[in-house]
């Protein structure tokens, strides 16, 4: 019997060792643009008359038993897919790491530079001024450029992890009205709102890496919030700036910060409950130090990262467009004309999203969109995801509660992007969302079945 229990003793002291032969190294790079570029994030072209903080290209790489990947955040609006292909073409050259190795996704950051795409919308915006369009060309080489330091820099480290839980913060942002209508970001005291349409996920997921002598390489957070706090013509990070500090002025300021959009299509920091207004750098601040409160609350539970092997894969999926009629086309060229004559009083705001998601559509003459959903786990316990789109939280919950990880932590605006993904549900009830989804109606719901069944596969190996 007691050689029994020592045996059970020994295994699992084993299970949870970190692994000795794990490399990992972190980096920061500086990917600001110049004064002037166009800014994202609205339906009006505005150009930045300064920086507030600057924008960053975060990097955590992984090696273990000849496997590398690295995970990328941007302080970024989006990502395009071109971006991504040049980008991992530059690092695989530079680093070895295989482009298929890396996941590169965008916080979602209102307050930084146009990514042109190609799409009348991004045109309308500025993305196609020779200013945006040098810097997206300059991009690729700066993200490869973090990537290479960060490879660099591995040591031997160990991997512990913990979900934190913050449910003040993050709200639905679509509500059943007392007419039956569902309505998108309704106001503040709206006597009219009935309740939320959807839930949200208030889930902090975080991965701490460190030297095996302790020293703080990296933390890995991951939130399902909007960033849109900020606003104005100046370059922010959003709240993932003052999340960063506030960890570092605790980890020092060697520690990367990697912050990544959980599946937040519908949810965003609006507390329609409440009259304050929420808006500004200090609503960011807020937003960034109570979630950076949570994190540190975390660090206290990590438990070590089971040994076992870093697994990759990847399934591209077509998804369908979403229907465009003759007619809708038409009214959708005449509303672009409008807005790019500065006809007064502007087209309504829902008509000019209609309009540049129906010329987009149309663009594609019914083409299914290709698109990426990535995985990439480290033995039993951990697994990150990447879904191609601004992704309705339903969906994401729906990965987390199938997939046999312990923690599964899902990137949004990663490793591309077509814009909004709502649920079955939502498309019946529209409203902004729904109504600028380039996707047909239950495209959400195939990017959930190409993610669970990379993730079940991964699981069994």
């Amino acid at each position: 019997m007691r050689l029994l229990i020592a045996l059970a003793l020994i295994l699992a002291l084993t299970h949870l060792a970190p692994a000795a032969d794990l490399t990992a190294g972190a980096a920061a790079a500086d990917i600001t643009p110049p004064r002037g570029c166009p800014m994202a994030g609205y339906y009006s072209a505005r150009g930045a008359e300064g920086t507030h903080d600057p924008l960053l290209a975060k990097v955590l790489v992984l090696e273990k038993d000849g496997t590398r990947v690295a995970l990328v955040a941007l302080d970024l609006i989006t990502t395009t897919r071109g971006l991504v292909e040049e980008s991992r073409a530059l690092i695989e050259k530079q680093t070895g790491i295989p482009g298929k190795n890396v996941m590169i996704s965008a916080t979602h950051s209102h307050t930084g530079p146009v990514l042109w795409d190609g799409t009348p919308l991004s045109d309308a915006v500025g993305g196609g001024q020779k200013i945006a369009r040098d810097y997206l060309k300059e991009l690729p080489a700066k993200i490869a450029d973090a990537v290479k330091t960060a490879d660099a820099a591995r040591k031997p480290a160990k991997v512990s992890f913990a979900a934190g839980r913050e449910d003040g913060l993050a709200f639905n942002r679509r509500f059943h009205m007392t007419d039956g209508s569902v309505g998108w970001n309704p106001g503040k005291k709206n006597p009219k709102i009935v309740r939320p349409a959807g839930p949200t996920d208030p889930a902090v997921p975080v991965v701490y890496v460190e030297t095996v002598d302790g020293k703080p390489i990296a933390t890995y957070v991951n939130f399902a919030m909007h960033l849109d706090t900020v606003g104005g013509l100046y370059y922010s990070a959003d709240y993932p700036f003052t999340l960063a500090r506030s960890l570092a002025a605790v980890k020092g300021d060697d520690m990367v910060t990697l912050f990544t959009t959980g599946t937040c299509g519908d949810i965003n920091h609006i507390n329609v409950e409440s009259a304050a207004p929420q808006k500004g750098h200090g609503e960011a601040a807020r937003i960034g130090t109570r979630l950076g409160a949570e994190v540190l609350r975390t660090y206290e539970k990590l438990k070590p990262a089971a040994d076992g092997p870093l697994r990759v894969s990847s399934e591209l999926v077509e998804l369908s467009p979403a229907p465009v009629s003759a007619d809708e086309l038409a009214a959708a060229k005449l509303v672009i004309a409008d807005v790019q004559a500065g006809t007064k009083p502007a087209p309504k705001f829902l008509d000019q999203v209609q309009a540049f998601k129906a010329v987009d559509v149309a663009g594609r003459l019914g083409k299914p969109r290709t698109v990426e959903v990535q995985v990439i786990s480290l033995g039993d316990d951990l697994a990150w995801v990447s879904l191609p789109g601004e992704i309705f939280v339903d969906l994401g919950l729906a990965i987390k509660m199938g997939s046999p990880f312990r923690q599964t932590m899902i990137a949004e605006l990663a490793n591309g992007s077509i814009g909004y993904v709502p649920t079955r549900v939502a498309y019946s009830q529209g409203n902004y969302e729904v109504v600028s989804a380039r996707c047909a109606e239950g495209c959400g719901e195939q990017l959930v079945d190409a993610a669970l069944r990379q993730l079940r596969a991964q699981f069994k190996k």
